[in-house]
C-alpha cells in the first residue's frame, strides 16, 4: 500500500499532460458532472409528476377506464417500485460503481417509459409503472450519493441540491406539458400517451452523457483503484488539494479495511450506525408525512375539486411546479448561509401552518367564489416552503450521514422507507379525500408535520461545514460530541 502512495505522489510531482489539453477547470468540470448526472433527477421528477394530469385522461371509459382505486394504484405502483429500486440501487452502486449504475438506470427509464406509453390496459400500465419506479428509486439513491462524493466540502450542499432542482424542474415540465397538450389536444383520446412518452428524451441524454463522466473517487478508493481516484480528484480539485483529500479518503478506507463487508447486520449491532439508520429513516419519512406528494400527484384533481374546470386546473397546477423550481433555487442559496437544521425547521413549521389553513378554509369558505384561487394560493405557499427548505435538506442529509463503506446500502435502506411512506400517501390520499373530506385530510397532514418538527429538533445532526470524513468521526463519538451544533 505504501508503494502505491509513493507512485501517486510521484505522479502528482510530474505534470499530467492529459490535463493540459484545454480541459475544463475543476469548477466547470464539476458543473458538467452535476448537470449530466442530475438528468436522473429530472426523470425522477417528470415520471412522478406527469401522472398529475395524465391520470385524468387515461381514466376515461374509452381509454383505460380506471376506477378511483385503480387511479391510486396506477399513481402509486411507481412508488412501490421506487422503494425496491432504492434498496437495489444502493447495493448495485456499491458493487458496480455510481457511474455505471446511473447508466443502467437510464436504459430502464427509456424502455419502461415506452412500455407505459403503449400500455393497452391498466394491468400493463401498472406493471411498467412499477418497472419505471425501480429506475426512479435507484436514481433517488445513486445520484445524490454520486454528487456528494464528487463535491468539495464547501460546495457539497449546493451541488447535491442541484439534483433536487432537477427533480422539481422535471415535475414542472410534466405539469407544463400536461397543460399544453391537455388544452390543445384534450379531445384526442390518447393524449396521455404523448404526455408519458416525452420522458424518453432525457433518458437518452442521461445514458449518452454518463458515458463520458468519471467514477466517484471515494468508490474507486474503496475498490483499491487509487491511481484512478487521484486522476478523478485532480479534475475536480486543484492538484495540491487532490492529494490531501485522497490521503483523507485513504486513511479512513484503510482504517475500515479490517472490517467485514458491508451488510445490513451492522445497522443492528453497531450503536452509532444504528442511530444513523434511525435518523435517516426518520428524515425520509418526515419528507412524506407532510403530504407534499398528495399535491405533486393529485394537485390537478385537488384544484378541480376546489372548483376549477379541468383545463383551468391543468394550467393552474403549473404554478405549483413553477414555484417549486424558484423555491429550490432559493433553498440552494440558503444552504450556503444557514445550517441544515435551521432551514429544515423553518420549512416544516411553515408547511404545517399552511396545511392547517387549507383545512380551515375548506371547512369555512368552500362556498365562496374565490375558494379555488384561495386553495391554489395555499398549495403554492406550501410548495414554496417545502421545496425551498425541507426537500433540499432531506436528500442532502441522507447522502451525507452514512460512512463510506455503508453509504450505498445505508442510503438505499432509508430511501426505501421514504418511498414506502410516499407509496402510502399516494395510494391513501384518494381514499382519505373521499372518506373524510379535504379539510380533515389536510388536518391529518398538519399533525404529521407537527410530529416531524419534534423529530428534527431532537435528532437531526448538523452536517454543514464538515467533510464526509469529519462527519463520520463526529457520529462515531456522538456520546461526547453534540453533532446537532453548527461548527
Amino acid at each position: 500500500m505504501d508503494n502505491q502512495i509513493t507512485k501517486e505522489e510521484t505522479l502528482l510531482q510530474q505534470p499530467d499532460q492529459s490535463l493540459n489539453k484545454e480541459k475544463p477547470t475543476p469548477k466547470s468540470y464539476l458543473r458538467i458532472i452535476a448537470l449530466i448526472s442530475t438528468f436522473g433527477g429530472l426523470l425522477f421528477g417528470y415520471d412522478t409528476g406527469v401522472v398529475n394530469g395524465a391520470l385524468l385522461y387515461m381514466s376515461r371509459p374509452d381509454q383505460l377506464n380506471l376506477t378511483p382505486f385503480m387511479e391510486g394504484l396506477v399513481a402509486s405502483s411507481l412508488l412501490f417500485g421506487a422503494a425496491l429500486g432504492a434498496v437495489m440501487g444502493g447495493r448495485l452502486s456499491d458493487k458496480y460503481g455510481r457511474k455505471k449504475n446511473i447508466s443502467y438506470l437510464a436504459i430502464v427509464f427509456f424502455f419502461a417509459t415506452i412500455g407505459c406509453a403503449l400500455a393497452p390496459n391498466s394491468d400493463v400500465m401498472i406493471g411498467f409503472r412499477f418497472l419505471l419506479g425501480l429506475a426512479v428509486g435507484g436514481a433517488s439513491v445513486t445520484v445524490p450519493t454520486y454528487l456528494a462524493e464528487m463535491s468539495p466540502v464547501e460546495d457539497r450542499g449546493r451541488v447535491v441540491t442541484q439534483n433536487e432542482l432537477m427533480i422539481v424542474t422535471g415535475q414542472f415540465l410534466a405539469f407544463l406539458m400536461n397543460a399544453i397538450l391537455g388544452n390543445l389536444f384534450g379531445s384526442t383520446g390518447h393524449i396521455w400517451r404523448y404526455m408519458l412518452s416525452i420522458a424518453t428524451i432525457p433518458a437518452v441524454v442521461l445514458w449518452v452523457g454518463m458515458l463520458t463522466m468519471p467514477e466517484s473517487p471515494r468508490w474507486l478508493v474503496s475498490k483499491g483503484r487509487i491511481g484512478e481516484a487521484l486522476n478523478v480528484l485532480k479534475r475536480v480539485r486543484d492538484e495540491a488539494r487532490a492529494v490531501v483529500e485522497l490521503g483523507e479518503i485513504k486513511e479512513l478506507s484503510d482504517a475500515e479495511a479490517h472490517l467485514e463487508k458491508a451488510n445490513i447486520k451492522e445497522f443492528a449491532i453497531t450503536p452509532w450506525i444504528r442511530r444513523l439508520l434511525f435518523i435517516g429513516i426518520g428524515v425520509g419519512i418526515v419528507q412524506q408525512i407532510t403530504g407534499v406528494n398528495a399535491i405533486n400527484y393529485y394537485g390537478t384533481q385537488i384544484l378541480k375539486e376546489a372548483g376549477f374546470s379541468m383545463q383551468a386546473a391543468l394550467i393552474a397546477n403549473t404554478a405549483n411546479g413553477a414555484i417549486s423550481v424558484t423555491a429550490t433555487l432559493v433553498g440552494m442559496w440558503l444552504l450556503g448561509r444557514l445550517g441544515r437544521r435551521k432551514i429544515f425547521l423553518i420549512g416544516l413549521t411553515m408547511t404545517t401552518i399552511t396545511q392547517c389553513f387549507i383545512g380551515i378554509s375548506s371547512m369555512t369558505l368552500s362556498d365562496q367564489s374565490y375558494f379555488p384561487y384561495l386553495i391554489l394560493s395555499m398549495t403554492v405557499t406550501f410548495m414554496a416552503f417545502q421545496q425551498g427548505c425541507s426537500a433540499p435538506v432531506t436528500w442532502l442529509i441522507m447522502s451525507e450521514i452514512f460512512p463510506l463503506r455503508l453509504r450505498g446500502l445505508g442510503m438505499g435502506t432509508v430511501v426505501f422507507f421514504s418511498w414506502i411512506a410516499n407509496f402510502t400517501v399516494g395510494l391513501g390520499f384518494p381514499v382519505l379525500l373521499s372518506s373524510i373530506g379535504l379539510s380533515q385530510t389536510f388536518f391529518t397532514f398538519a399533525f404529521g408535520g407537527f410530529m416531524a418538527i419534534l423529530f428534527v429538533a431532537k435528532w437531526l445532526p448538523e452536517t454543514k461545514g464538515r467533510s464526509l470524513e469529519q462527519l463520520e468521526q463526529c457520529f462515531q463519538n456522538y456520546k461526547t460530541i453534540d453533532c446537532r451544533k453548527l461548527e
